[in-house]
Formats: C-alpha cells, sequence, structure tokens
C-alpha cells in the first residue's frame, strides 16, 4: 500500500487536461463490435480503461497500440472469447458495459473482479439482459458478481431502473444493435447520471448505430441485425479528473489554467465550471480551456448531483473549506460505487475538523475555512484520494492519506501534474 503526503501548498500555473476516462471505455467497446479498423487518438491509459482493453483482446479483437493510438481491428460482432472468465479487476465501468456485450457471445463468460466489484449491484442488468433472451445470471447474493453472460441476444421489450447506474442502460444501448430482432428499452424511475447515456448515444452515433430515443432518455428503439462503422477520433478531454486540478485553483491567488478542456462537450462534469462559479471563485472559460483563481472566499452552496456524481468528493472538500452551509443531495447512487462515497466523504472529513453530516441521499457540511492535518483513509477510492489531496493543500499540518495506488485507476499523473502546479505532493510506497 502507498500512501500520499499533502503538505499546505500554494498552487498555479498551466496543466493539460487527461483524457476521457467515460468516452475512452465506450470508444474501445464500440471498436471491438465494429467491422472493419478503428483508430482512437489520446485514449486514456488507466487502470479501469486497460481492463477494458484487456476485455476488448479476449473477446477477439487485434489491437495495436503505438504513438499515442489505439488501433483496432473489430469483429463485427462475432465474438470468439478467449477464454471463459473476464476479470474487470476494479472497474465498474468494464463490468456493466462488457456484460452487455457478453450477451453477443454463443458461449457464456463469466465475469469477475477485486473485492470492490464483487459489491457491486448487477440484479437489472442481468434481468434485463435475461429478458431479452440472453443466458445471464448473478453468482453473487443479492444480485452481485460474478455474474455469467452469453448466449446470444434475441431481443423485445425490456424495462430498468435507473436510479442504480447508468451504466445499466448504457450497456443495454451498446448491445441491442446486434440483437436478433430489436429491444425496446424503458428506464423506470428517475435516471441518475444522465450525461453518461448521452456519452454513449454519441459514440455509438460516431459507428453509425440507429437507436431511436426520446427527449428523456427514458425510452428507447433499437434495431436490430446491425453493425457498427470503424470510428476514428480523438479522446477529448475529461473534465471528471480535472474538476480536481480546477478544485485546487479555486484556492489559488495565481491560479490554475486546464487546457484541453471543450465546455461544450456533452460532459455533464462541465457543470464543474458553474458550480465554482457559485462558491465564488473567479472562471475564465475559454476555446479549449478553462482558468479557476481565488476570488473574495468560497460561500457554501446547495447542489442536486443527481446527473454529476463524481464531482461530489472535491465539491464536499470545497465546501469545507467555504464559509457556511454546502448541502449536496439527490446521490443516493453513490453508496454504490467502489465504496459508500457519502459515509466515507463524511468520515474524513470529520478528520479534518469540519463537521460533516450524512443523509439518506446526501451529504450536508459546514464549513471550516482552514482545516486540520491528519492521518486520513481513501478507503480503496480513486476519487477520494484525489479530493482528500486538494483538502490537503489547505490544511494545517498537512495530510497522510492511504490508499494512494488508486489514483492510477483513473488519473495516472495526478501528483506529478500537481506538483509541477507547485504542490507539496508525495507518494510514499511501502517497503
Amino acid at each position: 500500500m502507498a500512501r500520499l503526503s499533502v503538505g499546505l501548498s500554494k498552487v498555479g500555473g498551466s496543466i493539460e487536461s487527461k483524457p476521457s476516462k467515460s468516452y475512452t471505455h465506450r470508444l474501445l467497446c464500440i471498436a471491438l463490435l465494429a467491422d472493419g479498423k478503428s483508430e482512437i487518438s489520446n485514449p486514456l491509459l488507466s487502470l479501469d480503461t486497460k481492463a477494458t482493453l484487456e476485455s476488448i483482446k479476449f473477446f477477439g479483437a487485434k489491437v495495436d497500440q503505438s504513438n499515442g493510438k489505439i488501433k483496432v481491428l473489430g469483429t463485427g460482432g462475432d465474438l470468439e472469447p478467449l477464454d471463459k472468465v473476464i476479470n474487470v479487476q476494479n472497474s465498474g465501468t468494464t463490468l456493466r458495459l462488457m456484460s452487455g456485450i457478453s450477451a453477443l457471445s454463443p458461449k457464456k463468460v463469466r465475469l469477475t473482479g477485486d473485492k470492490s466489484i464483487l459489491n457491486r449491484p448487477m440484479g437489472p442488468l442481468i434481468e434485463s439482459l435475461s429478458e431479452l433472451g440472453a443466458q445471464a445470471r448473478c453468482e453473487g447474493s443479492k444480485g452481485r458478481p460474478p455474474v455469467v453472460v452469453g448466449g446470444g441476444l434475441v431481443g423485445g421489450e425490456t424495462s430498468i431502473t435507473g436510479s442504480i447506474s447508468s451504466q445499466f442502460i448504457s450497456s443495454i444501448l451498446m448491445a441491442s444493435p446486434y440483437s436478433e430482432v430489436g429491444v425496446d428499452l424503458e428506464v423506470e424511475d428517475n435516471l441518475k447520471s444522465k450525461p453518461y447515456v448521452r456519452i454513449t448515444l454519441k459514440t455509438l452515433e460516431m459507428a453509425g448505430a440507429d437507436i431511436k430515443s426520446d427527449s428523456s432518455l427514458m425510452n428507447y428503439s433499437i434495431p436490430g441485425n446491425q453493425t457498427f462503422d470503424p470510428i476514428d477520433c480523438t479522446v477529448p478531454g475529461d473534465f471528471s479528473s480535472s474538476a480536481f486540478l480546477l478544485g485546487a485553483g479555486a484556492l489559488s491567488e495565481e491560479g490554475v489554467e486546464v487546457t484541453n478542456l471543450n465546455p461544450n462537450d456533452v460532459q455533464g462534469d462541465k457543470r464543474i465550471i458553474e458550480l465554482l462559479r457559485e462558491f465564488g471563485a473567479k472562471v475564465d472559460v475559454r476555446k479549449n480551456s478553462v482558468k479557476v483563481k481565488k476570488g473574495n472566499g468560497l460561500e457554501g452552496i446547495d447542489v442536486d448531483c443527481s446527473d454529476t456524481p463524481d464531482l461530489v468528493p472535491v465539491l464536499a472538500v470545497l465546501g469545507a473549506i467555504a464559509e457556511g452551509q454546502t448541502r449536496l443531495y439527490n446521490i443516493s447512487h453513490l453508496r454504490f460505487k467502489e465504496v459508500d462515497r457519502i459515509a466515507s466523504m463524511a468520515k474524513e472529513l470529520k478528520k479534518l475538523g469540519v463537521r460533516a453530516e450524512e443523509l439518506d441521499n446526501g451529504l450536508k457540511i459546514y464549513g471550516a475555512g482552514r482545516l486540520k492535518g491528519g492521518k486520513l483513509d481513501s478507503h480503496g477510492d480513486h476519487r477520494m484520494v484525489m479530493s482528500l489531496a486538494i483538502a490537503g493543500l489547505a490544511a494545517e499540518n498537512g495530510v497522510l492519506i492511504n490508499g494512494a495506488e488508486n489514483i492510477d485507476v483513473s488519473y495516472p499523473g495526478f501528483v506529478e501534474d500537481m506538483q509541477s502546479l507547485g504542490a507539496d505532493m508525495n507518494i510514499i510506497r511501502s517497503t
């Protein structure tokens, strides 16, 4: 296990955004199913996306990595698993998207992963895939992994909850064009993290997929017997990981500029721009960059985070530093991430001297200004590590965070990027 040491720091400067994790996952999956050679430029190579990369190789994609590109010779939907088991490691996105794709395989495939993955809810997705004619079951208790899926996707009608994970919907949308008779999908309840479904639809459109949806993204009609065209695209910068850098900018007199960010992209986490302004930071948005600097002091805000759950950890930290109360709500789906991020964040903020109340579907934080230092725990979650690292920049005696190795799940190079901005931040590896 590695720990992250962060000292009270003044940061400032410019840094390029890492490529989008969400786009990289989806483009790799589409390239697997496409008929021909796809080329993905500027992909993110993190632990999560590498799990998806290995999974497409597992299903027969021929992959060449060179010069910052991934070239994929797809299968045209004719999947030939190399083995019986896919280990998705810690990647929930890989688990969900590959479960739908596994339904297209003539042979059944078992999908499993680390301890965290075995706690991820999968029941609703597996039930829907079964309704659509796949042979699918959960081997874990209460609809948990490992899951076994295969046998082909016939199609038909199905409904699925949108309250647990939008990845369930994305998984069905990716696999359904290759069904025999097409799929009519209805999303029940309130669809959480809706922008991630928009990313899925955008990437499918790049491959020529025919998917009809209503404006609410709650109903879909997907003809069967389709074949994706090869894709040739560049992965855009990632607002989700850049949110930590921009959050650090809100504490900086000099300011932090993040380049390779397109404010017009469909990524939901571009909302960080609007929310930093609400906190009271000065934000300058340009065509391909965002710069954030300290204003006249941060003030607490009230935010519905149903569509932007990945922003919650850094928003919670900014709320802890701000004056007044911050409430982050409609985030019950955060209890189904790598960890229960609501409970875990409340616990760690209290260690920093912050009053934090855990609500059924949210967090209430009473700003403390400058934070106490201390020993913190990431709870094995990459976004927890990075958000607590931002807290460390404003902590009187710095912080020491367990679980620094989890950063590589989504943002390899985070520590080096923060150091280049002037942060007193170092990884301490166990010997």
